[in-house]
């Protein structure tokens, strides 16, 4: 088999503590005689992640690059990260995810049934919890694509993906005035134009949800990034709307509703495709507001 690198990316904020997990993990699936390259990116913290990140380089067992950033947010840090990696393949991981024991031999293995395959973008494999469940539904179809896995698909809960590095650097996370979050989900909609991604039923991420991180505060996250959350959301309504499952199209509207009140945007109904959501758009409108009113 021939020899890979692999690049992990980590954006930080404050994660002093919970590094030292993600750490070991990696250099257990080093042993595994895997390459690896660890990338991190302090976006601004005030603790002691420089000094725990500099005593994880003395001790020589991986490959890291630590880089610093004034607080510019997530997405940035991810977007500069890419641009510096320099394996075969990349994937994201938070500072309270870790990996698996055999994480990348399990995905080494995969990606020898499929690397013929010209139109895939990455790997998509399943996310666990401390307690060992599944952070989600398993997978319908083994191959796909992001929207088509969660807006026809009925899929649930977080994945972890790891991207092929010549396809994963020609997109970047697109941020809107000045904002500092956006889904991850917006760049891979725009992925899923091109290529598929394949589905592995199989665990190689474990994460555990910090009280202060972005899933936890995902309302104060909307009200702080209305613009780009509205984009996504006028982006989804922008598509094809056969075999949308009807759950998800009232989402979708009920979100773009939320955002266009929220950014003060003008009713357009050419940014929404299909007879029956622009239906709906009626219908759900009123309501949508006056919800937003209360929540916001």
């Amino acid at each position: 088999m021939k020899e890979y690198k692999i690049s992990i990316i980590t954006p930080t904020y404050n994660r002093a503590n919970l590094l030292p997990n993600l750490y070991q993990s990696l250099v257990k699936n080093a042993q595994n005689d895997i390459k690896l390259e660890w990338l991190i990116m302090d976006d601004g913290s005030t603790d002691e992640t420089k000094e725990v990140v500099e005593n994880f380089k003395q001790e020589n067992k991986l490959d890291i690059k630590y880089y610093e950033q004034e607080n510019q947010g997530k997405m940035i840090a991810i977007n500069k990260l890419v641009e510096n990696a320099t394996g075969d393949f990349i994937v994201d991981c938070d500072s309270d995810d870790y990996f698996t024991d055999d994480a990348f031999k399990i995905f080494l293995q995969e990606y020898e049934k499929y690397k013929e395959e010209k139109d895939i973008y990455g790997f998509c494999f399943l996310k666990y919890n401390q307690n060992a469940e599944n952070m989600g539904n398993t997978f319908k179809k083994q191959k796909t694509t992001m929207f088509n896995l969660y807006f026809k698909e009925g899929e649930t809960g977080e994945k972890a993906i790891i991207f092929l590095s010549n396809i994963r650097k020609q997109y970047k996370h697109e941020l809107e005035q000045n904002e500092k979050f956006i889904t991850e989900a917006r760049m891979y909609h725009k992925m899923d134009e091109k290529y598929s991604m394949i589905c592995i039923n199989k665990p190689i991420m474990i994460c555990e949800y910090q009280e202060e991180g972005y899933s936890k505060n995902l309302k104060e996250q909307m009200k702080q990034n209305p613009y780009g959350y509205y984009k996504y959301f006028e982006e989804i309504l922008q598509k094809n709307e056969k075999g949308i499952l009807f759950k998800k199209r009232i989402y979708a509207i009920k979100h773009f509703i939320l955002f266009s009140y929220l950014t003060k945007s003008k009713h357009n109904l050419k940014k929404i495709k299909g007879l029956t959501n622009k239906l709906l758009y009626f219908l759900l409108y009123g309501f949508g507001v006056l919800k937003t009113k209360k929540q916001f």
